[in-house]
């Protein structure tokens, strides 16, 4: 059934600019230039700017918008592995933060029909309003299997060839504390190291005052009854403040909760070593096991590293593990309220099966 509205909306967006190459856009012949020297045919729209950054791909059938605005993905070119995206528009409600965060979007087939209630443009416009580089028309299946052979590398979308590329990996997080749920008693520290804001939204579901603070902030000296440290891009290593801070507050004892980033930071504040995934686990179809319970979810996941388990301390064990590679996907104290995961309990463009972990986390405080 049809939402009211969808059809003159479908009708504004089929009359952007027709050729005969795109379908429903003014289109280049474009290329994805790979870092390794391999180049995929596409098109692109007329005027656009180069986008340069690490290449990675998504599996997940829904969800773009939340992707788009995850901090994580900050500085990558990412590739939908679903071959239609864009067909429920864009509705900014469901936004993980206020602009898209990509460095550049690669999809096989950008859909000219959209259609959904809550949506008022259509992806391609949202796209071309925030200057973020597209390219359509590109055989994402077989550009997916070169990545996961050869692991993500540096990119850029561009009309002529492409020789040097550009490798950031900037650190996302609000500049000065701010506060929400200022009516509960009961505080937690939310470590914005790239924060999602379902992740704020989930902690203001619970009845706790949340103080979200900057990924360098030192919350070990103010009352607090727990810590949740965010997801975020980038190597986990370059978060040295965080780490460090961290390790204080583990000495502390009181409860802290590491998400994806905050994962691998709690990891690396216990001792624990990481490593750089091949090609990552980004999607939202990663099945997982939790290995006490040895029951199996399904998962919103994305990240690029992972922490060895083999290098854990004494007192750290492995909470849940990737069904599909066998990484690690969670880890906990055995006598403190510390654990974190991988995967992302608040997602909301997949499966929801793991939101319990917040109330698990309160249940701590």
């Amino acid at each position: 059934m049809k939402q009211k509205g969808s059809i003159k909306k479908t009708r504004l967006d089929i009359s952007v600019h027709r050729s005969a190459q795109s379908g429903f856009f003014e289109a280049n012949e474009g290329y994805l230039y790979l870092a390794d020297g391999t180049k995929y045919d596409g098109k692109i729209p007329a005027g656009q700017a180069i986008g340069k950054g690490e290449v990675v791909f998504n599996t997940g059938m829904t969800g773009y918008i939340e992707s788009l605005t995850d901090p994580s993905y900050t500085d990558q070119i990412l590739v939908f592995t679903y071959p239609l995206i864009g067909n429920y528009g864009v509705d900014l409600r469901k936004s993980e933060s206020d602009h898209i965060q990509v460095a550049g979007v690669v999809v096989s087939e950008l859909t000219e029909h959209w259609s959904h209630g809550g949506s008022d443009r259509s992806l391609l416009e949202w796209l071309q309003a925030e200057n973020i580089p597209v390219i359509t028309d590109v055989d994402t299946r077989a550009l997916t299997k070169h990545l996961r052979v050869n692991g993500t590398m540096a990119g850029a979308i561009a009309t002529d060839p492409v020789h040097e590329f550009d490798l950031q990996e900037r650190i996302v997080s609000i500049d000065a504390p701010k506060t929400y749920n200022k009516q509960h008693t009961k505080k937690v520290i939310l470590v914005d190291c790239g924060t999602k804001e379902n992740i704020v939204r989930s902690l203001c579901a619970l009845p706790v005052q949340v103080k979200r603070v900057p990924y360098d902030y030192d919350y070990t000296n103010e009352q607090y009854d727990g810590v949740l440290i965010s997801n975020g891009p980038g190597n986990p290593e370059n978060y040295e403040a965080t780490i460090s801070i961290a390790r204080k507050a583990m000495i502390l004892g009181k409860p802290i909760f590491g998400i994806c980033l905050g994962n691998q930071i709690m990891g690396l504040a216990a001792g624990a070593s990481t490593y750089k995934l091949v090609f990552g686990h980004r999607g939202h179809n990663q099945p997982c096991i939790d290995v006490k319970a040895n029951h199996a979810y399904i998962t919103s996941q994305n990240h690029g590293y992972a922490i060895d388990d083999k290098t854990l301390p004494r007192g750290w064990v492995t909470s849940f593990r990737n069904l599909n590679d066998g990484s690690v996907e969670g880890i906990e104290h055995t006598s403190k309220p510390f654990f974190a995961v991988q995967f992302h309990p608040e997602a909301c463009a997949g499966p929801t099966d793991t939101a319990w972990l917040f109330e698990r986390f309160y249940k701590c405080l």
